[in-house]
Parts: structure tokens; C-alpha cells; sequence
């Protein structure tokens, strides 16, 4: 990783207010990997591991800041007794992804002795964290045949689809998407499974992904339409937009263009810059809070410390329908943003329910 100092100064400006950023390198596997610790007030950081190949340490650098304080609103909102967290691995998980990366990268985690929790990312899956397993104690997500939850994106989506369940209430005064037309951006994992419950509750559904045999699958297996590129999405004439790719989507000149009415998707970041959720609401169009609606992947895999049920996970994963709820009548009664009313609930309880000693230490 560079040693260039503006990186340190990233840190510090940037993530001033987490608890712990640990740089890791093993140049025998040649990795490369940041873990963010951003809270633990309400127990260890639980957050995923994201392998992608950032063009600058600075990049990898904002990113796992940003997600790894998402996850503290996340876990916070979704009623979790746990903090958060979240790594990056610097690469190209198609070239870079080996056995020994990964194990390198588990002795990393173990080394911090249970105040980060990992799991599955954009990147990795719960094969790797069966390999990270092998040299941590500290790893959910993994398959199924060593006793883990599985494929995480399973829930995520499932949640989304029960936030977007609730903003169609308070939009339209029913909880559901039927008849309605819903364009997904992105359909790997969590887009896919979206997809399904979508046409399953009568939604027609629009598509798109930079890899367009992704978008073809959807086109073949659901009967949804595919268009060329997220520009051509946000165009369209489409109920809901639903970004499940990567972070950063609601864009100023997206939220200009955006012929939707609710924005609601599994992506983790969504907006741009701050300033962008006033903007969706300046022009009519109710914006699901992403750390609300998304949890259901951190749900399932956090069932996994109480041996994993995944009918117990689904069922408090369903429970993102009330919370979404809870989010959008608090945003209308205080007369602020749904994100605004989603961080005022997830700090009250960082508040009220966080450990009066400021660090979770293991025992």
C-alpha cells in the first residue's frame, strides 16, 4: 500500500470519529487490507469484508470509513447488540482472491481478538469465509455445511423488498408493488434474489448491470425488461428505483433525471454527498434509508452467534417492514429527512442501550 502521506491525513479528517483503523499487509500473499472499527458501543463491530480493486489506498481509504460507519447505524437501527465495522481487501478478486490472502487475511482479524466480526462483502463469499475461518475465530457468513447462515444476500434482499413494501404504503397507501414498475440497478446477488419477490407480488421490473448477462438472466428467468446503462434507468418511466450496486448512485444529475417516485435498494451508501436526500425531497420522492432497508444481510449473518435458525433470521429480518415504518412516520411528524429520522433512532439507541465504558474488549 502507498505511503503517501495525504492518506494519513484522510484517516484522521475523514474518520476522526472511529474507534480503530488497522492497516494490513503480508507481501507472501500479497495482501493488502484495512479493517474500520467505527463503534463498539453496543458490542463488537460486526461488518463484511469488500475485495475490489480500489485505484488509490486514499479510495480504499473513504470507502471503508464510510461503510464501516454505516454499519453502526445499521446494526444500531436494526435492534442488534452490536457495533460496527467493516474491512477492504485491495485488489481484483477474480485475479487476486487466493487461499493464503485469505488466511493472511484471518490471522489479521483474529488479532484483534473479537472486537471486529467479518462476514461476506461485495467480492467475497461464504467460501472465503470458510478459508478465513481457518486461521479466525471471529468470522460469519460461512457455508451452511460448517454451520453458517449461507449466503447473506438471501435476507439482504429480502429486507428491501419489505422496505419497499413499507414506502409503497406511505406512498400509495397500500404495502405493496403490485402493478407498479420497479427498475433494479445491479442484479448479482441481491438483485437477483429482489427480482424474484418483485415479480412474485406483481411488480413489472426493469433492469440493468454493467455485466449484461447478468441483465439478460433477469430478462430470461422473470420477464423483466433491460435497458443499456443506469442513465437509461433513471429515465424510465419507473414507480421505484432501486440501486443495488455500488454506493454513490443518487447522484445530483440522477436526482434531476429520476422520473421515480420512492428510491428504496439494497446498495450500501447511496447518496452521493450530503444535501442529496433534501434534494430527493424537494422533489417529492421518498427515499428509503439504505442502512434500514439493507440490514437484512447483517440480520441473517448475526443470527449465526446464537446457532444459526434461518427461519428465526428471516422473521426478524421481516421486521425491516415495521422499522422502515417507524423511519418515514418519524420523518414526517419531526418534519425532517427519512435519513435524518433513520440516524436520529439508530443514535438514541447508540445512546441509551451503549455501554457506559467507550470499547468492547473481549471478556
Amino acid at each position: 500500500m502507498s505511503e503517501d502521506p495525504s492518506v494519513a491525513v484522510d484517516v484522521f479528517e475523514v474518520g476522526g470519529e472511529h474507534e480503530q483503523v488497522v492497516f494490513c499487509n503480508d507481501a507472501a500473499s500479497g495482501l493488502r487490507a484495512i479493517v474500520a472499527i467505527h463503534s463498539t458501543a453496543l458490542g463488537p463491530a460486526l461488518g463484511g469484508t469488500r475485495f475490489y480493486p480500489y485505484a488509490s489506498t486514499a479510495d480504499a481509504v473513504h470507502d471503508v470509513l464510510n461503510l464501516s460507519r454505516a454499519m453502526s447505524y445499521k446494526n444500531a437501527l436494526a435492534g442488534l447488540d452490536l457495533g460496527g465495522g467493516k474491512a477492504v481487501i485491495v485488489g481484483d478478486p477474480a485475479r487476486d482472491k487466493t487461499e493464503s490472502l485469505l488466511r493472511a487475511y484471518g490471522r489479521f482479524v483474529q488479532a484483534l481478538n473479537g472486537r471486529y466480526l467479518t462476514a461476506c462483502d461485495v467480492g467475497t463469499y461464504s467460501e472465503d469465509m470458510d478459508l478465513i475461518a481457518r486461521e479466525c475465530d471471529f468470522v460469519t457468513g460461512r457455508t451452511t455445511a460448517h454451520g453458517g447462515a449461507g449466503d447473506s444476500s438471501v435476507l439482504t434482499a429480502y429486507g428491501v423488498f419489505q422496505g419497499m413494501r413499507a414506502s409503497a404504503e406511505a406512498a400509495w397507501g397500500q404495502p405493496t408493488l403490485s402493478g407498479r414498475t420497479v427498475g433494479v440497478e445491479g442484479v448479482g446477488k441481491v438483485g437477483h434474489h429482489l427480482v424474484r419477490h418483485l415479480v412474485d407480488d406483481g411488480a413489472r421490473v426493469v433492469v440493468t448491470d454493467v455485466n449484461p448477462a447478468a441483465a439478460d438472466a433477469m430478462v430470461r428467468e422473470y420477464g423483466a425488461t433491460a435497458v443499456a446503462d443506469s442513465a437509461a434507468l433513471v429515465r424510465a418511466d419507473i414507480d421505484v428505483f432501486a440501486p443495488c450496486a455500488m454506493g454513490g448512485a443518487l447522484t445530483d444529475e440522477v436526482v434531476e433525471t429520476l422520473t421515480a417516485t420512492i428510491v428504496c435498494g439494497a446498495a450500501n451508501n447511496q447518496l452521493a454527498h450530503p444535501g442529496i436526500e433534501k434534494a430527493l425531497a424537494d422533489r417529492g420522492v421518498l427515499y428509503a434509508p439504505d442502512f434500514c432497508v439493507n440490514s437484512g444481510g447483517v440480520i441473517q449473518v448475526a443470527d449465526e452467534l446464537e446457532g444459526f435458525s434461518f427461519e428465526r433470521a428471516e422473521q426478524r429480518a421481516g421486521g425491516i417492514f415495521e422499522t422502515t415504518k417507524a423511519v418515514l412516520a418519524l420523518a414526517e411528524s419531526d418534519a425532517v429527512t427519512p435519513a435524518e429520522a433513520a440516524d436520529l433512532l439508530a443514535e438514541r439507541r447508540m445512546r441509551d442501550v451503549g455501554r457506559l465504558r467507550g470499547l468492547y474488549l473481549r471478556g
